[in-house]
């Protein structure tokens, strides 16, 4: 299969089109692949380090507040956008794709379009509960549309859609309790709560922490909490003592390692976690970041916490109750082993295998 694939911007972009990759490469399917991305955006870092072909092309995102900047910044999208198909024209002329998926993010926007009136077979991938605006409009042009969440179908025309989870947790169905945790300075034997704001951290999840750590210092568990880099030194300033059962990091490099060691996680709901969370049937408390497009953090994690998966706190909820809430979760054996079972149940190891189906029938169309 020669593949073409666009998705930029967050990492829940990029990863599932990693994971895609390296799903086809294991059964050796992949005869050639091309990632097309923006030179600013995070792939551009990502995807060659991951030794992936790599091109570009000049687009940024439309401006929503349409005040006199966001008028001229849209306006300058728009011509950006239109230049950028006769790049994306040549791309899909000179590297023949069988097939060319998109997996959200404005860049993907350009590829898609060029190759659907070209009549290149066409693949998009949402991975979240609410649609991208990239996904909404390459709708009515491409063949098939791949989903994680049955909520967002109404999004789509009915007979393009196929439910098939996020080819991430393909990749971490598989990870096996691997001791990862000793590196930490903790016993891989106990339970253990994992506080995770995500690579940059999360402020309010950070103050939730601090305040809560003196009760987690005297509960029965160990707590690894992962304040993010930027975090790290002032939190540290503020924890002037930390209990000998609880750790603090600024980050984990291979976050999806020490999951299967821990017991209950604690973090945000992007789509690439609650993909992982789920592929390993992951008990969790979900707080929803606001500052996400179309609140569709709070959507993901609803839908896990309408499941029995986890338990939703936004952040306005996070009070003084929250170490009592954590302790008494932690401390529910037959509550935890209901989300875990609850969040295994909508879990898909098999997403990538699944995505693979739809491209193929989009090909043989």
């Amino acid at each position: 299969m020669r593949l073409m694939i666009s998705g930029g911007g967050t990492g829940g972009h990029i990863y599932p089109a990693l994971a895609l990759i390296q799903r086809l490469q294991e059964r050796g399917m992949l005869d050639a692949v091309m990632y097309v991305g923006t030179e600013k955006g995070l792939e551009s870092r990502i995807v060659p380090n991951a030794k992936i072909p790599f091109e570009t092309l000049p687009l940024q995102g439309f401006k929503r507040k349409l005040n006199l900047d966001g008028v001229k910044t849209n306006a300058k999208t728009l011509g950006l956008f239109v230049g950028s198909m006769n790049k994306a024209t040549k791309m899909v002329k000179t590297f023949k794709p069988d097939v060319v998926v998109g997996t959200g993010g404005y860049v993907s926007a350009g590829v898609l379009f060029a190759a659907a009136t070209h009549h290149v077979p066409t693949v998009i991938h949402e991975q979240n509960s609410v649609a991208g605006v990239t996904n909404k409009f390459l709708a009515r042009f491409v063949d098939r549309i791949a989903i994680t969440f049955p909520e967002v179908a109404s999004a789509f025309p009915a007979k393009k859609v196929v439910l098939t989870g996020n080819p991430r947790a393909q990749q971490v169905a598989g990870l096996q309790p691997n001791e990862r945790l000793a590196d930490f300075g903790l016993d891989p034997h106990k339970r253990t709560l994992l506080i995770f704001g995500g690579s940059r951290g999360a402020p309010k999840i950070n103050a939730a922490a601090v305040q809560a750590i003196p009760a987690f210092g005297q509960a029965d568990f160990q707590t690894l909490f992962v304040t993010g880099n930027r975090h790290y030194g002032r939190i540290k300033n503020q924890l002037k003592q930390v209990p000998a059962n609880v750790k603090v990091v600024p980050y984990v490099d291979d976050m999806p390692a020490i999951l299967p060691d821990v017991s209950l996680v604690i973090g945000r709901s992007g789509a690439t976690s609650l993909a992982e969370l789920t592929a390993l049937g992951l008990p969790s408390v979900l707080i929803p970041s606001p500052n996400v497009t179309h609140n569709h953090q709070y959507v993901n994690a609803k839908s896990l916490a309408d499941g029995g998966a986890a338990l939703m706190i936004t952040e306005p909820e996070l009070d003084s109750d929250f170490a009592s809430q954590i302790t008494a979760l932690m401390a529910d054996d037959t509550r935890l082993q209901a989300m875990a079972k609850a969040a295994k149940n909508m879990g898909v190891p098999d997403a990538a295998d699944q995505l693979i189906a739809v491209l193929q029938a989009a090909i043989a169309r």
